[in-house]
């Protein structure tokens, strides 16, 4: 197998295009990439993106909203110890410091999940960015990859950042606990991204391709997603297909094992019996 890491975006225009035999990210396809691609998705694992942090004298956790992150990440709230920072943080003593926002390029799946959530929590968001794997951001400095993000947000005091949540707990950098529907304070953990996706799914547990951020549930960490594997709905060579086949019934039985050590959280055990249901049907 060779593996290209070109991103969401890209690796859904060469697998419309015949180059490969799948690809994989965070975006929903679209009914155009769906119906003139003739491709489908799949979920394979569970993954949070993590708004993370660099506030060197802060040692309690930092609570922040949908609505005060989008005001972060659109240039309006330009310090630390703002007023609507500070109304969500009482007990904290934020630092006069200037936030220094920290973003990822054009083509990501992470851009895809975090301005789903911040649309979904604010209007002014969604009006003015919206949801896309390529946003065009109005203030912050890019970092390639979530493995340079969380070193340039631990490197960087004041900064603010979001990255796949195993990057923030194998860089050990600051999370922020994100409220959610239900009026609750959530870190990212692997039970907080599974329940999120249970609240979303159950019990049809028929919506592949759904989207989970700001999911329902008292304990759903609020910026949740799958990654989904994309694929062409019509194979043109039977043996590769095939090969694909066996990868795909790896992927939902001894695979799933394998993405929780790398930390992502695996699919409920409801929604793999679904998907293999499915995956049957097309072969």
């Amino acid at each position: 197998m060779r593996y290209l890491p070109v991103g969401t975006s890209e690796g859904i225009k060469q697998i419309s295009h015949g180059v490969g035999d799948f690809g994989a990210g965070e975006a929903q396809l679209t009914d155009k990439e769906r119906k003139e691609g003739g491709l489908m998705e799949l979920p394979v694992v569970l993954i949070g993106i993590v708004p993370i942090y660099n506030l060197p004298e802060i040692h309690q956790e930092l609570r922040l909203s949908g609505e005060v992150l989008a005001e972060v990440f659109l240039g309006e709230i330009k310090n630390w110890n703002a007023a609507p920072i500070a109304k969500l943080n009482p007990e904290m003593s934020l630092p006069n410091l200037a936030i220094q926002v920290v973003n990822r390029p054009a083509g990501k799946g992470s851009n895809y999940v975090f301005t789903d959530f911040l649309s979904k929590t604010s209007s002014k968001f969604r009006a003015q960015v919206g949801t896309s794997p390529s946003p065009k951001w109005p203030v912050g400095v890019p970092a390639e990859r979530s493995a340079d993000m969380a070193d340039k947000v631990k490197a960087s005091p004041g900064s603010i950042g979001y990255v796949e949540y195993q990057y923030a707990v194998k860089g050990n950098v600051s999370q922020v606990a994100v409220l959610n529907p239900a009026g609750k304070f959530v870190r990212a953990s692997a039970e907080s991204i599974v329940d999120a996706c249970k609240a979303v799914e159950a019990p049809q547990w028929n919506s592949f391709s759904a989207s989970l951020t700001n999911a329902p549930g008292a304990d759903s960490f609020p910026i949740t997603s799958f990654s989904w594997i994309y694929l062409r709905t019509k194979a043109t060579d039977s043996a590769r297909a095939a090969a694909l086949g066996d990868l795909l019934d790896w992927i939902y039985t001894d695979g799933q094992q394998f993405a929780t050590q790398e930390g992502y959280s695996e699919l409920p055990s409801q929604l793999v019996a679904a998907v293999r249901k499915k995956i049957k049907a097309l072969q």
